[in-house]
């Protein structure tokens, strides 16, 4: 049997600040920094907001913990690697407004002494971790450690269109050594291959979800071209170069990229960024709508394959306002390939050979 999670797109963390007026003031007192989702200690500490590297993510799915059910829509993160989700722990205004796990209602729950506290931009998110029976695309995955938060952050979590994060990571990079939800998969053998696909689409209502255990090849055409990690921390991979109309445009020589569901955009060093922006016109993140039409593609080369991203795809149109879908981030020379890059190819992230399956959508 085919075990899958159905995603659906809806609008992001940033555009329902946007909504209520709270954008600017939200970006001025909490700097929205990327760079520490993958390495903490580059935080901003005077700031405290450990979602913010989740604004601009716009795919969530629904999963369920304890006996009886308890549904949760998450955001399915290949960028890290714990589950967790609101609990009744937590009272602050944040967490009222969204589904919180109540451990009382489920004849399944197991309690730990252990605490958790997980860094997500910039600050951390704590709580206790419990195990407790959760479902995933049709699958009962038994015996799971997950956390329930007992503090989140205020204001900008209270419109986030999610109500926890699953980690789809490896366990070299789990806060408090807890098992990630595939690993737990695997062990228990409730996945045929060790594997699992994404496949994003661009439709508002459906189309998008995460298989559990299979590959799908109905949704791609031509054959998956598959590339070694080169860290088994992240999804992470090897990059020759970017190009744009054969010239070397970034990432000369050769750097390394993090294949990142929980990023919804582009990002690079500023360098290579900056290089981007001025060849397709655009300035301080903006372009002309009307532009979209005449740019070229922007082709990534990883292990020698060549991977191109069209304007149709790195130019983000919403409502007649379109933006680039590149930003910095500068730690070294990585690259995190987010949702802007995901939707064009489907992606098969194989733990059983440490290696990413990717083709073209069908």
């Amino acid at each position: 049997s085919v075990h899958w999670a159905s995603l659906k797109k809806r609008k992001s963390l940033r555009q329902s600040l946007k909504e209520h007026g709270l954008l600017e003031d939200f970006l001025k007192k909490r700097p929205y920094n990327l760079a520490s989702k993958y390495f903490p200690s580059l935080a901003n500490q005077a700031a405290s907001e450990p979602l913010t590297n989740y604004m601009d993510v716009d795919y969530y799915g629904t999963i369920s913990i304890g006996t009886p059910a308890q549904d949760f829509t998450v955001v399915f993160d290949t960028g890290s690697s714990n589950l967790w989700v609101p609990s009744v722990y937590c009272s602050s205004a944040a967490c009222t407004n969204h589904n919180r796990f109540n451990p009382s209602d489920s004849s399944t729950y197991e309690a730990t002494s252990q605490t958790l506290s997980i860094q997500y931009g910039n600050g951390s998110m704590t709580g206790i971790l419990a195990y407790d029976t959760v479902q995933v695309g049709g699958i009962a995955d038994t015996n799971q450690i997950f956390g329930l938060s007992e503090t989140e952050p205020g204001s900008t979590f209270y419109y986030a269109p999610f109500d926890g994060i699953l980690g789809l990571a490896f366990p070299s990079i789990a806060s408090s050594g807890a098992t990630p939800i595939f690993d737990n998969m695997m062990n228990e053998g409730l996945v045929s291959q060790d594997l699992f696909s994404v496949y994003l689409n661009s439709d508002e209502q459906s189309g998008s979800f995460v298989t559990f255990g299979s590959i799908n090849s109905s949704y791609y055409s031509g054959s998956l071209n598959w590339i070694p990690l080169s860290s088994e921390t992240y999804w992470e991979i090897t990059m020759n170069s970017i190009t744009i109309d054969g010239e070397t445009i970034a990432c000369s020589g050769g750097c390394q990229a993090i294949i990142d569901t929980g990023t919804s955009l582009l990002a690079g060093p500023s360098t290579g960024i900056s290089n981007i922006d001025s060849y397709i016109g655009a300035s301080n993140g903006t372009i002309s709508c009307s532009a979209m039409s005449s740019l070229p593609n922007i082709v990534f080369t990883i292990n020698s394959i060549k991977f191109p991203v069209p304007a149709s795809a790195y130019i983000i149109d919403e409502s007649g306002s379109c933006t680039s879908g590149f930003e910095s981030i500068d730690v070294g020379r990585i690259w995190i390939l987010g949702d802007v890059f995901i939707r064009q190819y489907y992606v098969v992230f194989d733990r059983a050979n440490n290696k990413v399956g990717r083709a073209s959508v069908a």
